[in-house]
């Protein structure tokens, strides 16, 4: 039985030199058959095996990670959550997910370390000034919070922006729900949780192939040999396109590496995340005191996890822009995630033409403020075959009728 986290077993392991901990999930070898079958170690991942355990009662689940958990996309991002989309189908389905996220840590009994602190977005030009007025608008019509401010209050509410800068400051939009968590935290939580609902998480697994018979799913080939079920999902991130091939699926999706940063940490000075879409750049600060920031896709098909020197050269600009006191700062580490990047920027949740083949993917640079969503909803269309209502505008059949919807703007790199 997992045991419960909690301030009393905190400070008796304290007493008892940390010797009574036990690992935070099982670390299971395959059986033959399960009832359902996740590829993907990530958050998505394993949000969708403790919700097929939690919400519908599926625990005879086998999560299927190749390398490590959380060692793809979901510790590789920058932890922004946020929900401030423009159409109903993007804003409710984020929306649900920050809701997710403000009462994950007392569901998972792990803390996740959720800081709403709000997320700025600026406006550097009139035309910029009246897309926040838009988005404002919007999102306070999908009952979203939202609250623009002109370019005095936004400089009381961000101490330390330039005071001369390039690129005028004449407004902004604040979402005060909005802000980031520890990415590691969430795998770990969700990972734990879905564990000790009797999921098997098999880790160091990668597949080969998809068992199929007569037009239907049965099984996949891994390394670890062959593991059978009716029933499959899949949620691999930057890889979608390469694991959905193996099974004879094609997917609308190209893969990007998206480049990120750290600095060296330093004293608290920045209590909230902002994005000024003039200098491509956005951070925040994480608790550890370094300085998280983000930069853009490289504009090359690429599955290199690895960083990118002039992007690091851009971001670094267009930090010191916003932020002349940061000029002196160090850089830590970067890297680099792979995005799956769609037609009209909005998610892929569906069932695919193989029967018992269900997909999560095309999240671009925004699959970590979904990872509860994602998994809630990919979840609901394995166990009952039909997609959640909060996702019945991101099936596959979209790119056959082009009832598409054009995210592009919202889902940019304020990620």
């Amino acid at each position: 039985m997992t045991r419960t986290y909690s301030a009393l077993s905190l400070l008796r392991e304290g007493f008892n030199a940390q010797q009574g901990w036990q690992p935070a999930w099982r670390d299971a070898e395959p059986k033959s058959h399960y009832d359902a079958i996740v590829i993907g170690g990530g958050g998505h991942g394993l949000a969708t095996a403790y919700y097929l355990a939690k919400n519908h009662g599926i625990t005879n689940v086998a999560l299927i990670e190749r390398g490590w958990i959380g060692g793809g996309n979901t510790g590789r991002n920058t932890t922004i959550i946020r929900s401030n989309y423009f159409f109903p189908e993007t804003a409710n389905f984020f929306e649900f997910s920050v809701k997710l996220y403000e009462g994950l840590s007392k569901a998972l009994n792990y803390n996740i370390m959720f800081s709403q602190r709000g997320m700025w977005t600026l406006a550097h030009d009139r035309h910029g000034l009246e897309m926040l007025r838009r988005s404002a608008n919007a999102m306070l019509l999908n009952g979203i919070d939202a609250e623009l401010h002109d370019g005095a209050m936004v400089r009381k509410l961000i101490p330390g922006l330039n005071e001369n800068p390039r690129f005028p400051i004449l407004g902004g939009l604040n979402q005060p729900r909005g802000g980031s968590a520890r990415h590691d935290a969430v795998a770990w939580g969700y990972a734990r949780a879905a564990s000790a609902l009797g999921v098997d998480i098999i880790q160091n697994c990668e597949v080969h192939d998809f068992i199929v018979e007569n037009g239907h799913v049965r099984g996949v080939v891994t390394s670890h040999g062959a593991i059978r079920s009716d029933t499959v999902g899949m949620a691999v991130a930057g890889h979608s396109s390469v694991v959905a091939a193996k099974a004879g699926v094609r997917l609308p999706i190209q893969s990007f590496a998206l480049q990120a940063f750290v600095s060296e940490p330093v004293k608290p000075c920045l209590d909230t995340v902002v994005l000024s879409p003039a200098t491509g750049t956005y951070l925040s600060q994480s608790d550890k005191g370094e300085l998280v920031l983000g930069a853009g896709l490289d504009l090359y098909l690429s599955y290199a996890q690895r960083g990118n020197i002039p992007w690091m050269e851009r971001a670094a600009a267009g930090v010191v822009e916003l932020f002349p006191a940061f000029s002196r700062l160090r850089f830590l580490r970067q890297w680099a995630g792979i995005c799956d990047v769609v037609h009209d920027s909005t998610p892929i949740i569906s069932k695919t033409d193989l029967g018992g083949f269900y997909v999560n993917c095309g999240w671009g640079t925004g699959g970590f403020k979904a990872i509860p969503a994602g998994g809630w909803c990919l979840a609901h269309a394995m166990a009952t075959g039909e997609a959640h209502p909060l996702a019945r505008g991101f099936g596959l059949d979209r790119f056959r009728t082009g009832a598409l919807i054009d995210e592009a703007s919202a889902s940019g790199i304020a990620h």
